[in-house]
C-alpha cells in the first residue's frame, strides 16, 4: 500500500489524514479479468489513544472526489473525536483519483462496465478486511459506515450485503426508494417546489409561469420585438447576460434544463448558514432567491429579468462573474460522466412533472426515450428493477443497525425511508435540514431539529459499538 500525507482542508478540524492507495481488483465477480488498480482512502487515526482496538468510521465514497466529502462530512469526525475512532473516506472506483485504467477509463465500453455500486461496495469490503487483518491482528475492531445521498445509499447497501464487516451505517439522505415502481415519479420535483413554497408560495408560481413566457420569446411572439433580426432567443440570452447565445429551439431547451437543476440544488443545499457546498451562498439561499420572485410578475420582461436576478445570485453570489454559462456544473468535483453512466445502467430514477403539484414544465416520464439516449451516449440499456432486485426495495426489514436520516427541505427525502421500519432500522426526521445536513459540521445557526438528530444518531452508534464489544 502506498501513502503520502495531506493536511484535511476540512475549515472546522485542521486534522491531518494520510492518502493511502489500495491495489483493487477491477472485477471481483469473475474470473478471467485479473486487472488491478490503486483505489484512494484518506485515513486519519489520531482520536485513538492508542493502537489497540477501537471503533473505525468509514465513510462510503459518493460519485466524486472524495476529498470534497470529507470536508463536507464534519459531524464524522466530531463524533470519531468525541468516540475515539480511526476516521476513514474510501474514494469511489472511477471517480476522483480513483480510475481503474486512467485517462483510458471512459474511452471504452468494455472498460467502464465495472463502474457499478456492486463493484464499488466490495472495493470497501475488500478494504475493510484487509484493515482487520493487516492493521489490527487479532483484535476486535467495529466498524460503522457513514455516507450522504449517493453514499448514504451504499452505506445502507453494504450493511445489507456485508453486515459480517460492518456494525451498522449512518445513511443520510439516501433516496434507496427512488426507483421503478417505488415512488411516484412526481414526488421528488413536488418536494422541490414545496420547499420554496415553505419560503415564499409566490416565489414557486411565478417560477411555474415563467416556463411559458420562455417558450413564448423563444419563439418569436414576444410582441414588443420590433426588428426582424432581434429574435426571441437573443432577448432571452441578453436578458440572462449568457455567455454563449442560444442558437437553436435545442439551446432553449439546454437553458431550461439548466434552470430546472438550478431550483433543484438550491432546495439541495438550503441551509441555514452560509455555504459552498455546491456554489458560494448566503444562509437559507432559497429565501435570498426568492426575494426576487416574492410578488406577482405580470410581464413578460419583468418575469424573465426576476428569474435572471435569482438565478443569478445562485451561480454569481460572490459577483465575479461577467456571465451565466448554462453549461456550468455546480462543482467539479462532482464527476458527473460518472453518474451519468451509472444512471444509464443501474441508477435508473424515475422523474417527471405536471405543472400542478409542481412549479415545472409538465414531462412525462418516458423509459424509451431515456433508454434510446443511454444507447447513443453510453451504448448501453439500462436495466431500471436491478436495483430493486439486487437491495430488496422496500423489503428490507431483515436488515438491521441502519439509521436512515432525511430532511424534509431536501428532494432527495421523496426517495428515503421517512419511517422506521423496525427499532434496529429507525427514520429521523429533520424538518428544517436540506441535503445530508446531519452530516455537516455542527454551525452556531443550526436548527434545533437537526442538533436532536444528531443526537440520537450519536446515541444509537455508542450503542452499537458497547453492543458489539460485549
Amino acid at each position: 500500500m502506498k501513502n503520502n500525507y495531506l493536511k484535511s482542508n476540512n475549515s472546522n478540524s485542521g486534522y491531518f489524514y494520510k492518502t493511502l492507495y489500495f491495489k483493487q481488483k477491477v472485477d471481483h465477480f469473475g474470473f478471467i479479468n485479473n486487472d488491478e488498480f490503486q483505489q484512494r482512502y484518506l485515513v486519519y487515526g489520531g482520536f485513538r489513544p492508542t493502537q489497540d482496538g477501537g471503533p473505525v468510521f468509514f465513510y462510503t465514497g459518493n460519485e466524486g472526489d472524495i476529498t470534497w466529502f470529507c470536508n463536507n462530512t464534519g459531524f464524522m469526525w466530531e463524533l470519531a473525536k468525541e468516540l475515539k475512532a480511526m476516521v476513514i473516506f474510501g474514494e469511489h472506483r472511477y471517480y476522483g483519483q480513483s480510475l481503474p485504467y486512467g485517462k483510458e477509463s471512459f474511452k471504452d465500453p468494455t472498460k467502464l462496465q465495472y463502474l457499478t455500486s456492486e463493484q464499488a461496495l466490495a472495493d470497501f469490503a475488500g478494504f475493510i478486511d484487509y484493515l482487520r487483518s493487516d492493521w489490527y491482528p487479532g483484535q476486535k475492531v467495529p466498524v460503522i459506515v457513514f455516507g450522504g445521498s449517493y453514499g448514504g445509499m451504499l452505506s445502507a447497501w453494504f450493511r445489507m450485503k456485508y453486515p459480517h464487516s460492518v456494525q451498522g451505517a449512518l445513511a443520510a439522505s439516501a433516496p434507496i426508494w427512488q426507483f421503478t415502481d417505488l415512488v411516484d415519479c412526481g414526488a421528488f420535483l413536488k418536494t422541490v417546489t414545496n420547499t420554496f413554497k415553505h419560503h415564499n408560495p409566490t416565489c414557486a408560481d411565478n417560477i411555474r409561469n415563467s416556463w411559458m413566457t420562455i417558450n413564448k420569446v423563444a419563439n418569436n411572439s414576444h410582441a414588443t420585438l420590433e426588428k426582424s433580426y432581434e429574435t426571441g432567443r437573443k432577448t432571452i440570452g441578453d436578458t440572462f447576460k449568457l455567455c454563449k447565445p442560444l442558437q437553436s429551439i435545442e439551446d432553449v431547451g439546454t437553458l431550461k434544463a439548466w434552470l430546472q437543476e438550478t431550483w433543484v440544488d438550491l432546495a439541495m443545499v438550503d441551509y441555514p448558514y452560509p455555504s459552498n457546498f455546491l456554489e458560494p451562498l448566503p444562509a437559507w439561499p432559497i429565501k435570498g432567491v426568492c426575494s426576487y420572485l416574492s410578488k406577482p410578475l405580470t410581464t413578460d420582461v419583468s418575469l424573465l429579468q426576476s428569474v435572471y436576478q435569482a438565478v443569478n445570485m445562485y451561480y454569481n453570489y460572490t459577483g465575479k462573474a461577467s456571465c451565466l454559462d448554462i453549461n456550468q456544473e455546480a462543482t467539479q468535483d462532482l464527476g458527473t460522466m460518472g453518474w451519468d453512466y451509472q444512471a444509464c445502467t443501474e441508477m435508473v430514477m424515475p422523474t417527471c412533472s405536471n405543472g400542478k403539484d409542481d412549479m415545472f414544465e409538465p414531462v412525462e416520464w418516458n423509459f424509451d426515450a431515456y433508454s434510446k439516449q443511454c444507447q447513443k451516449q453510453w451504448s448501453v440499456t439500462p436495466r431500471p428493477m436491478w436495483p430493486i432486485i439486487q437491495y430488496g426495495g422496500k423489503n428490507i426489514t431483515t436488515a438491521s443497525n441502519i439509521i436512515f436520516s432525511n430532511g424534509l427541505l431536501d428532494p432527495w427525502s421523496s426517495g428515503g425511508v421517512t419511517e422506521s421500519l423496525s427499532a434496529s432500522l429507525p427514520a429521523i426526521i429533520i424538518p428544517d435540514g436540506a441535503h445530508h445536513l446531519d452530516l455537516r459540521s455542527t454551525n452556531v445557526n443550526d436548527p434545533k431539529d437537526v442538533t436532536q438528530a444528531r443526537e440520537k444518531e450519536k446515541d444509537i452508534i455508542t450503542q452499537w459499538i458497547k453492543d458489539f464489544y460485549n
